[in-house]
């Protein structure tokens, strides 16, 4: 039996229309095009999800954000906040069954992470829900002669650690260092004791 040889020639690559390279760039930067190739890898247990049917679902939604009406997204929130509670009340019942603690422990963290994810959802849906305070350390003040006057409060701590200078530990002087405060005479030296002397 022989075996033929059959040389392959190397393609050469297929120079793309510049309209239809820079269409699916412009679709790939698209947010609707980016959230609905997501969904659809994840929501399978829907059934085969069209992409363009999802693209075209999700920008009313976006259209309605920048509105300023958020009414998808609080029910989106409070989807997601159930479901990090489903996950933790999962995870949480599935640590209690284990019996070795590397397993227990596993089981565990990954449930306390879904709670805190699902606090920290909550916390979103209440920072939209009632927006907090800001309470601006400024004070404009017009004299009304056109000039404004703008306080901001104190200033700004410099950003690069200065020296610290501790009074303690300086030398006490009067009249900036002319004069020591220590007035006292300097005393006499003492002699020298015969007995503690070094032997030759």
């Amino acid at each position: 039996m022989t075996i033929k040889k059959t040389k392959v020639k190397a393609k050469v690559p297929v120079k793309t229309d510049k309209g239809k390279t820079e269409h699916i760039a412009m679709v790939t930067l698209m947010p609707s095009a980016n959230a609905a190739a997501v969904v659809a890898e994840y929501t399978k247990v829907f059934g085969e999800q069209d992409v363009q049917a999802l693209m075209e679902e999700l920008r009313p939604h976006m259209k309605n954000v920048n509105d300023g009406n958020l009414q998808h997204c609080e029910a989106m929130l409070v989807g997601q906040a159930h479901a990090l509670q489903s996950i933790f009340m999962n995870l949480a019942r599935r640590a209690v069954n284990q019996e070795y603690l590397q397993q227990y422990e596993m089981y565990l963290r990954l449930g306390l992470k879904a709670q805190n994810q699902c606090r920290m959802t909550l916390e979103t849906l209440a920072a939209i829900k009632n927006p907090p305070v800001v309470f601006a350390k400024q004070a404009n003040i017009n004299q009304g002669s056109g000039n404004q006057q703008v306080n901001n409060g104190t200033p700004a701590t410099p950003s690069h650690a200065e020296k610290i200078i501790n009074p303690q530990n300086e030398l006490l002087e009067v009249n900036n260092g002319s004069e020591t405060m220590d007035t006292r005479a300097t005393g006499e030296a003492i002699g020298k004791n015969p007995a503690m002397a070094t032997v030759d």
